[in-house]
């Protein structure tokens, strides 16, 4: 050791080989296996001491005493107690000295500054030796890893052991294992979830190094994400149900004569078939006819009824295959009497064999609605000039439907353009600015795209794309 130049160094552990009566049968072999210089380590009192040493020079073997006042320091600290822990021999090939104390002190001060859990580990499942951090990332003590009793396979739940077998297998092949996400048991009973990486030491594929991070910060921050967006999720939920029911609420002289309509015609319709029954004698061909009507006149009702049910109903969104313009020719007669009201004329230019776009209709209808009562609360402003709403379909492009609602009313300043879609702003006096931000949304939801521009010679065109439905679903 003193001349710096040692190529191979046995330490070996003096305690079993005396007891085992094999001390020189163990010097002779260690100086076989190509050692040039074996060491016999005692502790006495705080520190340890060489004993004894066998030399190689040539073909001779020497066995020799060393002066109990020589001291064992000048080893690295780390390999002195492994021997004495562990019991075991260690051949150190190819370091001198220097470079191996430098080596020795780079690994000891990253084991030492706990930033992050290290261990050394057998493939048996023993842990040998490990540092503060990781100790107190399973809550385990230093006396539990002197006693013997931790095993990295007995910290590994069920569940992780075949990720573990496939790690040990890339170890052995490769030498490194990539970090990957597992839990260790706590001393408590608990688990902890953790990102360990390993390698093994140079050669040796049974023995090595790994390096653990604790992961429950970063667990707990990602269950906060998803819980923070879960809650996103639900009140926007309610923002677009409150948008459609007071949506509704404006409709409601239409959706009540949109209900009353067929309602009307059925008990007409009764009436007449009980006529025709009444006469002498009845005319049944005619009786048969005037119930058909009743029927579906009923069923019309029911259809009206259901739709507004649905939207005014809280429900999660559904993903359906949805024709376009049928779609929009439920919300105009819902609109009809708000239309007829403010004296508008609306026009309907709706392109035929539209693929099918995959979506919630009640959500789609409720864009439809809102762009609808928004175009005829602008166009009742105006004072000279027809009041015009042109609502027109076409494929979109590169695929799916693009639909067109286009008003003669006043139409939006240039500052209302950039802003007409942010949250909280209005041009209307008793607005909320909730409408059309929730449109786009909506839209956007279904890989679509909304926005609006200038109409010529006046008013304001609102748009929506929409991806055909095999496209979605891809």
């Amino acid at each position: 050791m003193t001349d710096g130049r040692t190529r191979r160094l046995s330490l070996i552990n003096l305690g079993r080989e005396i007891i085992e009566g094999k001390l020189i049968d163990t010097l002779m072999r260690t100086a076989n296996a190509g050692a040039e210089r074996g060491l016999l380590i005692l502790a006495r009192n705080d520190e340890y001491r060489v004993e004894a040493e066998v030399t190689t020079s040539d073909d001779t073997v020497t066995v020799g005493q060393r002066q109990p006042s020589v001291t064992a320091a000048g080893l690295p600290e780390s390999i002195l107690h492994y021997v004495m822990r562990t019991k075991e021999s260690v051949l150190l090939h190819d370091v001198a000295d220097g470079d191996l104390q430098e080596r020795e002190a780079r690994i000891r001060r990253l084991v030492d500054s706990n930033i992050i859990g290290i261990f050394v580990w057998d493939l048996d499942g023993r842990i040998s030796d490990a540092n503060e951090a990781f100790l107190r990332i399973i809550g385990y003590s230093r006396e539990d890893l002197v006693s013997g009793r931790l095993r990295w396979r007995d910290l590994t739940p069920t569940e992780w052991r075949d990720a573990d077998d496939r790690r040990v297998a890339a170890l052995e092949a490769t030498g490194t294992a990539q970090p990957y996400e597992k839990e260790y048991f706590l001393k408590s009973g608990g688990r902890v979830p953790v990102l360990v990486g390993a390698a093994t030491f140079g050669g040796r594929h049974d023995q090595g190094m790994a390096f653990v991070v604790n992961l429950t910060e970063r667990k707990r921050a990602e269950q906060e994400i998803r819980e923070s967006e879960r809650r996103y999720s639900e009140m926007q939920m309610e923002l677009v149900h409150a948008n459609r029911v007071a949506t509704i609420g404006q409709l409601s002289v239409s959706i009540a004569h949109e209900v009353m309509q067929p309602i009307a015609t059925t008990v007409t319709n009764a009436q007449v078939a009980l006529r025709f029954l009444n006469a002498e004698p009845p005319n049944l061909e005619e009786a048969r006819e005037a119930l058909g009507a009743t029927v579906k006149a009923g069923n019309r009702s029911a259809d009206v009824i259901g739709r507004i049910r649905a939207l005014v109903k809280k429900a999660p969104p559904l993903k359906d295959a949805l024709e376009i313009n049928g779609a929009i020719l439920e919300c105009i007669a819902l609109t009809r009497c708000e239309i007829a009201k403010n004296g508008v004329s609306v026009q309907t230019q709706l392109a035929e064999g539209l693929p099918l776009i995959q979506g919630d209709r009640v959500r789609l209808q409720q864009v439809i609605l809102n762009l609808i009562i928004n175009a005829v609360e602008a166009l009742s402003s105006v004072r000279d000039g027809a009041r015009e709403l042109v609502i027109t379909t076409g494929k979109g492009e590169p695929d799916g439907v693009l639909v067109v609602v286009r008003d003669s009313g006043p139409g939006l300043s240039s500052a209302g353009l950039d802003r007409i879609f942010e949250t909280f702003y209005t041009t209307k006096p008793g607005g909320l600015g909730m409408g059309l931000s929730i449109c786009r949304t909506i839209i956007e939801a279904h890989g679509g795209r909304l926005w609006a521009t200038a109409a010529q010679p006046q008013g304001a065109t609102f748009q929506f794309t929409l991806p055909a439905q095999s496209n979605q679903a891809a």
